[in-house]
């Protein structure tokens, strides 16, 4: 510190007129202490002041080592009548700058704010306010220096940076926004010393720390607030402890806590710390009544004149009155319900419960538009009276007339009054006379059962019940990870959605390989509607052109670049027999993930504006990704369509996931139960070419021969040493042949394809082509042309070619596929070569001359004109030739030394 450092005077002298105080809250964090010494920069000669006396840890470490950066002085020491413009950071709470609330009494005040917390309606409000929501407020004030081009030393650089680092969690938190990195980033380019920072923020918890913390773990009680677990702590301390919300950070991270707030009588007050990682409990907005802000995953709250007891009781009354969970009825049901009308059979009742595997059906009177609700009918009656030969009876005839129903907004205690007091199977959600969902016992008892665990203290497994859905918001995420033009689109599809009041999802393979950080802008939308009338709307809007499929209710989208985005309607399959093609009918998003192959491919993400980003995970994928393993949604899954077990195999090799047990036994029962006779060739082949599409296909015919599925092409196949070598020899040359950038187009598949079927004739190869319903096109590649190529490679490989023009006639009109294909077959080192020589530099060569050329040397067009062009062609390829002038001269030296040839030079009269 400089020795010359002297106090400024602070008298109400007519020079000290029009202060500029900057201060900030209460207990300062580095964020605020980053964020005055920023405004600083903005504000000269501006007096920076603490507005309490709790700062200790903070002071401490400025003053000894970096006081000389900041025009600080105490609070006490000012004339406030003399201040003229306040400026606040990283708050705008009166009641958290301490004396200097004063200062709002005065008119005339000039007030500037700088704040990243979410507004309130009692907040202060600025005469010049800039806010943003960023994880730190630090982040907002780099961005206008860097914008004025402000200079700032590396000492400066460090501590803003510091003030970063400490309100984003080192950039862990949910809060973390872009702007944070890249202020950081501008920081960090300044000078800022990482090193500093590092031991700043990673400090090693001390052993009187550990104590502490072992407290508050010992104190926690867990309380299930609407579903919700909340953990509430309480410690008492005789002295200001700086390092209490370091302490709760290190707490969370240690129990895997959700939600939690900390409570702590120091010095005659009680602070109160909140934070949260789940969107249903608000951090910021419960402990705002207590005098408290923050955000909805941080926030803190400092309560005078009260016991920890009343501060306690105040805060789990805001704690109930503001979670409210997923309890209320529209949470619970599944929609839109299954419905009957009175007057069908139980016969035909019976074989819907089957289709959609529920226990109870909805009976309704339908009048046009207007439906009625009558009654339910359950299973057990249907069955009944199908036993008792009454199956062509109506279902009005038995069905339960006495029904009680609820509205979206009944909470979980009326749903339970009403399914257990009642004895009723299933319990309809009316809204305005019209039935928007149910609610089965099942999905009650699965509530009642995770409330059990929970409030027995035990921990629940968020991935067991896959009957409640999962939310988290990854919009953030999806900034980081998508294009631009890519959440645009999103964004314009929510848009769209919304006008005519659908809920739209982008769902399946797209949202999984988010996840698993791989590049995939194919994009599926699944439209809680009608996906057809979305499409047109959505295509009107944007000048884009759709193709539909009625039967499906699907559409794809085609811009005018040729970018596509596939849309469908929520539906729910159901296979009318064993492989076949299912029928479709509407449904809801969870119906609709139900019926997809396996559990990492049902993540949707909502598009809506007012949920954009909100990922659902009903079946746990999320615990699947994680786990990195592939699971059926139901037993019965490779009944219904046994290509899901191709698919099954080809995920597996290109995550390098793992098969789960019980799937890996589904797919054994299915081989050996056959199902795969029932495929049409055509399916079956698709999912093998899909298979041999792969970057590495052979681990995945190795599985497929270790569940005995290569049968199904031949059953003489065999995955041998041999056959292993030369598929892996088809990768290297396809790689070889990628890095050429020839942009000569191939079928990848038909060259794996053509080794696997190496050893069969015209014939066999042809009833495996016919067999899988391959195209013409291809069988005739795969069959007569590759036979072909592989004679051509066993000449090549006795005897090589004297000259180029013999290997050019040896090779030429061979396609891509089946050079590729000699090249892996064969072990001749010569032959590889001389096959890539063609391929790199004869394949393309052609004569300079062409038969305008010739007429113009005053030959008449006829059969000669093609033996001189193919002479030429032997000539350059041998090397006789390069220029088209040694051409020319080669065909008058030709036509001399063939004067007898039919078509000769004319000669005038």
């Amino acid at each position: 510190m400089p020795s010359n450092q002297s106090t400024p005077r602070l008298d109400a002298s007519p020079t000290q007129n029009g202060l500029t105080v900057i201060t900030t809250h209460i207990n300062a964090d580095f964020d605020a202490l980053a964020s005055m010494l920023a405004a600083q920069k903005l504000y000269p000669g501006a007096l920076v002041v603490f507005p309490g006396s709790q700062e200790k840890n903070l002071r401490n470490f400025f003053i000894q080592s970096m006081v000389y950066l900041f025009n600080l002085v105490e609070v006490k020491d000012i004339d406030l009548t003399c201040v003229k413009r306040l400026v606040l950071v990283d708050t705008r709470r009166a009641d958290r700058i301490g004396k200097l609330a004063d200062l709002l009494q005065n008119p005339s005040l000039e007030i500037h704010v700088y704040d990243h917390h979410p507004i309130k309606k009692d907040d202060i409000v600025g005469h010049h306010d800039i806010h943003h929501i960023t994880g730190a407020t630090v982040t907002i004030l780099t961005d206008i220096i860097r914008k004025k081009r402000l200079s700032i030393t590396a000492e400066e650089a460090t501590i803003m940076c510091l003030g970063i680092y400490e309100d984003t969690g080192s950039f862990t938190f949910s809060s973390t926004t872009a702007e944070d990195l890249q202020a950081a980033s501008f920081l960090v380019s300044k000078g800022a010393n990482i090193a500093v920072i590092s031991n700043m923020i990673a400090r090693e918890i001390s052993p009187e720390q550990i104590g502490l913390l072992n407290d508050l773990i010992q104190a926690a009680t867990r309380y299930i607030i609407n579903g919700i677990e909340i953990v509430v702590t309480t410690v008492s301390f005789d002295y200001y402890l700086p390092d209490f919300a370091f302490l709760i950070h290190k707490m969370v991270r240690m129990e895997n806590i959700n939600a939690i707030f900390a409570l702590a009588m120091m010095e005659n007050k009680v602070y109160v710390v909140g934070r949260s990682r789940i969107d249903d409990v608000d951090v910021g907005e419960i402990l705002s009544p207590l005098g408290g802000g923050g955000h909805p995953s941080a926030a803190a709250a400092t309560v005078k004149g009260q016991t920890l007891t009343q501060v306690e009781q105040a805060l789990l009354t805001e704690i109930h009155r503001h979670v409210k969970g997923l309890r209320q009825a529209r949470h619970l049901m599944s929609s839109p319900p299954i419905l009957v009308q009175a007057d069908i059979s139980c016969a035909q009742a019976n074989t819907l419960l089957t289709r959609y595997n529920i226990n109870a059906l909805l009976v309704i009177s339908k009048i046009g538009d207007n439906q009625r609700l009558l009654g339910f009918i359950t299973r057990q009656v249907i069955e009944k009276a199908i036993y008792h030969d009454l199956g062509h009876v109506p279902v009005k005839d038995y069905m339960t007339t006495e029904i009680a129903s609820v509205s979206p907004e009944a909470e979980l205690l009326e749903v339970q009054e009403k399914i257990i007091g009642n004895k009723q199977r299933i319990l309809p959600v009316m809204e305005k006379e019209k039935i928007v969902g149910v609610i089965t016992r099942t999905d009650l008892l699965t509530v009642l059962v995770q409330q059990s665990q929970m409030n027995g203290n035990q921990s629940p497994d968020p991935f067991k019940h896959s009957i409640q859905k999962r939310t988290r918001n990854v919009g953030n995420f999806m900034q980081e990870r998508l294009s631009a033009r890519v959440i645009e689109t999103l964004r314009a599809i929510g848009l769209v959605a919304n006008d005519l009041t659908y809920s739209a999802y982008v769902v399946g393979g797209f949202v999984r390989d988010l996840f698993l950080y791989r590049t995939n802008e194919d994009i599926d939308i699944v439209v809680e509607g009608d996906g057809i009338s979305f499409a047109k709307a959505y295509a009107a809007r944007f000048g884009a052109r759709i193709h539909t499929h009625k039967a499906f209710g699907t559409a794809v989208i085609i811009f005018q670049d040729g970018f596509k985005i596939d849309v469908a309607t929520a539906r729910m399959e159901y296979y009318r027999s064993p492989a076949a093609l299912p029928d479709v009918e509407m449904s809801s998003i969870k119906l609709d993930l139900f019926r997809r192959d396996f559990t990492i491919n049902t993540l949707a993400i909502q598009l809506n504006p007012e949920k954009f980003g909100q990922l659902i995970d009903f079946f746990s994928a999320q615990k699947d990704i994680k786990d990195k393993t592939i699971h059926v949604l139901h037993n019965l899954s490779f009944v219904e369509d046994p290509t899901r077990v191709f698919r099954a195999l080809r995920f597996e090799q290109r995550f390098g996931f793992t098969i789960g047990k019980l799937t890996a036994n589904l797919i054994h029962n299915a081989v050996k139960m056959d199902f795969f006779k029932r495929l049409s060739g055509r399916r079956v082949f698709t999912e093998i070419r899909l298979i041999l599409e792969e970057e590495n296909p052979t681990p995945a015919l190795l599985r497929m021969q270790d569940f005995d599925l290569l049968k199904v092409i031949h059953q003489a196949i065999d995955m041998n040493n041999n056959t292993i070598d030369l598929l892996n020899a088809v990768k290297s040359a396809i790689s070889w042949h990628d890095l050429l950038f020839t942009e000569d187009p191939y079928e990848r598949w038909t060259v794996y394809f053509m080794v696997l079927i190496r050893t069969f004739d015209v014939d066999a190869s042809q009833e495996i082509c016919r067999k899988l319903e391959i195209a013409p096109r291809y069988e005739n590649l795969i069959c007569q042309q590759r036979l072909a190529a592989q004679n051509c490679l066993v000449t090549l490989e006795q005897k090589l070619p004297v000259g180029d023009a013999d290997l050019y006639h040896l090779l030429h009109g061979y396609r891509t596929e089946l050079i590729l294909f000699m090249i892996a077959s064969t072990r001749a080192k010569a032959a590889k070569k001389a096959i890539s020589k063609y391929y790199n530099l004869l394949r393309k060569t052609q004569p300079a001359l062409g038969g305008k050329d010739l007429i113009e040397m005053g030959l008449k067009p006829g059969p000669i004109f093609r033996q001189i062009l193919e002479t030429l062609l032997d000539a350059r390829l041998n090397g006789q030739i390069e220029t088209r002038e040694d051409e020319i001269r080669f065909v008058h030296r030709w036509l001399k030394d063939n004067p007898n040839s039919p078509t000769g030079p004319s000669s005038p009269d």
